[in-house]
């Protein structure tokens, strides 16, 4: 098995389902953000504040091409915006098996926890009516590149367990 990359919206559930999904499988688990801000001493949001989005992303490439060249068996759950920059939804797809976690927009903003909202820069100050307008229009425009990816999973009917038994489900018929 190559790595497995989650992409999808912040709060569709990506690093949730990728635990689950490693411990099933008998994987390491790798969150992005998580390596960014290891590898920053800062967190997500105030990389964003102080460096800016593109050093960010640039951050995040260079965390995923680091998985990418090790071919190690992982889940790799991906920043919700990764896909979108550059040519990264491309270099995921050749580098392992990409997964869209796609979930509507109200199921996503009721996910979401007060740090939840508030350790995602883009969503601090909206009430409950602008965060879902936000993230409808957001989704929308990143739609085409979560696309791409080689299993495309609706999940806002779906159990955890059951999204994670349909991705393996997924890989058992395409080692």
């Amino acid at each position: 098995m190559k790595p497995l990359f989650l992409v999808g919206y912040m709060g569709c559930g990506k690093s949730t389902l990728g635990r689950k999904l490693a411990r099933r499988l008998g994987v390491d688990f790798i969150d992005t953000d998580a390596l960014v801000e290891e590898r920053e001493g800062a967190s997500v949001a105030d990389v964003f504040r102080y460096e800016g989005e593109e050093r960010f992303r640039e951050l995040e490439r260079s965390v995923v091409e680091r998985v990418a060249a090790s071919g190690e068996a992982c889940i790799v759950a991906t920043g919700g915006g990764l896909p979108t920059w550059s040519d990264n939804m491309e270099m995921l797809s050749k580098a392992g098996t990409t997964v869209y976690l796609r979930r509507s927009a109200e199921q996503i903003a009721a996910r979401l926890s007060p740090h939840g909202r508030w350790k995602r820069p883009k969503l601090r100050g909206l009430d409950d009516r602008e965060l879902v307008e936000f993230m409808s229009r957001n989704i929308a425009e990143r739609e085409p590149y979560y696309a791409q990816a080689a299993l495309v999973l609706d999940c806002d009917t779906l159990s955890d367990e059951e999204a994670v038994e349909r991705i393996i489900h997924y890989l058992e018929g395409n080692e």
